[in-house]
């Protein structure tokens, strides 16, 4: 009875964490993760959302710098207020944010980016239905 008991257990616990992992997010809320952190603000971020208009992204890009390769990637358009505490490799949760008004200085240095860029506000916390 115990060994029954602790079997349904287990698969019910490997069922609800499957089904966590497959969740889809809600309308207007994105995963991306930050692939370059270059200077001057010059990011490359990558959308880890299936449910993203990939004609927004560049579907196949490869850093110049580097010859490494990236798929569905974007130049980070929201440049100040784009939170320093992500690193490259970090992933994280977004909207994209055409409304805010961008008005910092940005030095000039280049690094190669994406040929499209966007605009997003990071999320503290992963969006909720």
């Amino acid at each position: 009875m115990k060994l029954l008991l602790l079997l349904s257990t287990f698969i019910l616990l490997g069922a609800s964490t499957k089904s966590c992992k497959n969740q889809q997010l809600p309308p207007g809320c994105y995963k991306g993760k930050l692939e370059i952190k270059a200077l001057c603000m010059n990011y490359t971020i990558s959308i880890q959302s299936k449910s993203f208009d990939t004609s927004m992204v560049v579907a196949d890009w490869t850093d110049e710098s580097t010859g490494k390769n990236y798929q569905n990637v974007f130049e980070l358009g929201s440049k100040c207020n784009f939170p320093d505490s992500l690193q490259a490799g970090d992933e994280f949760y977004f909207t994209i944010d055409s409304t805010s008004v961008q008005n910092c200085s940005v030095c000039m240095a280049y690094y190669p980016t994406p040929s499209k860029k966007i605009s997003i506000k990071v999320l503290n916390a992963p969006c909720s239905k």
